[in-house]
């Protein structure tokens, strides 16, 4: 996959609004613990970067899923990573599976909105007891005359207090873990639902991250986000966009912990030079610049091969097991250079550190990353044969 003009313009724009309505609000945001998500995404809806491969229809772009990607490319090295984390949950983590399963009527209500900015959306899967492993969710949905009759909770739900509709994954049947779920769309305003508490987190302090609970929360069955008994299957392919758009996010992220790293060392001196002109520093900088590549172009292939119709779930996950290895290597080799200001919170690296951390968790740890890969490979017990 290759950039054409018309991706670097789209990347130009976006470094713009970066830069004008992002970075001079990261640390302000960072200290509240929280960022004005309405606001935000109301700008980025007017200047159409909300549905960049959303249908024209409901207000997107309807452009494919590289200028999507590019997109997230540069609003990756946005200063407020909690901010660019939302903003994925907005485009590629709550929204792909009412773009390609909902009917028109459910994403005139919901979609639409949220590609204009007027609508903030958060996802529902992660419970207490069922993180990684989606297929134990406890929450239930049942049928009731018109209506589903919602009960149960989420946890560590992204735009929590802020969101006006969750993409809800329950169980709506008592057949098989990978057969009797839904994906509804859930208004956050509905009786019932209550925001339990904003969570304390180790990183990504400006996104708001919400336990939620359920009490016989009651929503229509049109809610219901295509077939009823095929969410977990949607929720595995809205995964891949969202594990593509976690390893995008990174790279620009990545690249520019390096520069900062390479313009404070040659700044800093210790024994009579700089801390950069130590063979052992710049060599590593260098290694570490080749790494983000590396996972550039794997990325980029994960994407040309989505954009063609292939299923991509091995090098998704590949490319995400990559990209949260990789930060926590980047970012912690990059504020070893940094020193004792390296360990200061006012430091912009100590913020990456923290918040990179959460890509080896979210979306799917490491190790469920590496299982998929190995079922890909054919190496899980149960699947070798004997020869």
């Amino acid at each position: 996959m290759l950039y054409t003009e018309q991706h670097r313009e789209l990347m130009r724009s976006v470094t713009r609004f970066v830069e004008a309505e992002i970075d001079p609000h990261a640390e302000e945001w960072e200290a509240a613990g929280i960022f004005p998500a309405r606001a935000l995404f109301r700008k980025m809806g007017k200047q159409g970067l909300l549905g960049i491969h959303k249908p024209e229809r409901f207000g997107g772009q309807g452009l494919d899923y590289s200028y999507e990607i590019a997109f997230c490319e540069a609003i990756g090295a946005a200063k407020s990573a909690s901010s660019v984390m939302a903003i994925g949950v907005q485009t590629d983590m709550a929204t792909p599976a009412l773009m390609k399963h909902g009917s028109d009527e459910l994403r005139d209500e919901f979609l639409k909105p949220s590609i204009s900015g007027d609508y903030v959306a958060c996802l529902g899967v992660s419970e207490a007891g069922a993180g990684s492993d989606v297929a134990s969710i406890k929450t239930t949905a049942r049928r009731d005359g018109d209506d589903y009759v919602i009960d149960g909770g989420k946890m560590w739900t992204t735009n929590g207090t802020q969101a006006d509709w969750m993409c809800l994954l329950a169980n709506t049947g008592d057949g098989p873990a990978h057969r009797n779920k839904s994906l509804i769309c859930l208004p956050m305003k509905t009786k019932g639902v209550n925001v339990a508490r904003k969570l304390d987190k180790l990183g990504m302090r400006a996104s708001d991250t919400a336990q939620i609970f359920f009490d016989g929360v009651r929503v229509p069955q049109r809610y219901r986000i295509g077939e009823e008994g095929m969410g977990f299957i949607y929720q595995m392919q809205q995964f891949q966009e969202e594990r593509l758009w976690a390893a995008a996010a990174g790279l620009l992220k990545m690249e520019r912990a390096i520069r900062m790293t390479i313009e404070y060392t040659a700044e800093r001196h210790a024994f009579g030079k700089s801390i950069l002109d130590n063979q052992v520093v710049h060599f590593r900088l260098a290694e570490l610049e080749t790494k983000v590549e590396l996972l550039r172009s794997l990325v980029y292939r994960a994407v040309e091969e989505y954009i063609n119709g292939a299923d991509v779930t091995q090098l998704a996950s590949m490319a995400k097991l990559t990209a949260g290895r990789l930060l926590r290597e980047v970012t912690d080799g990059c504020l070893q250079y940094w020193g004792g200001m390296g360990y200061m919170t006012e430091s912009e690296i100590s913020r990456m550190y923290r918040d990179g951390r959460l890509t080896s968790i979210g979306g799917g740890a490491d190790e469920v990353m590496l299982g998929i890969i190995c079922k890909g490979m054919g190496i899980l017990p149960g699947q070798r044969k004997n020869h």
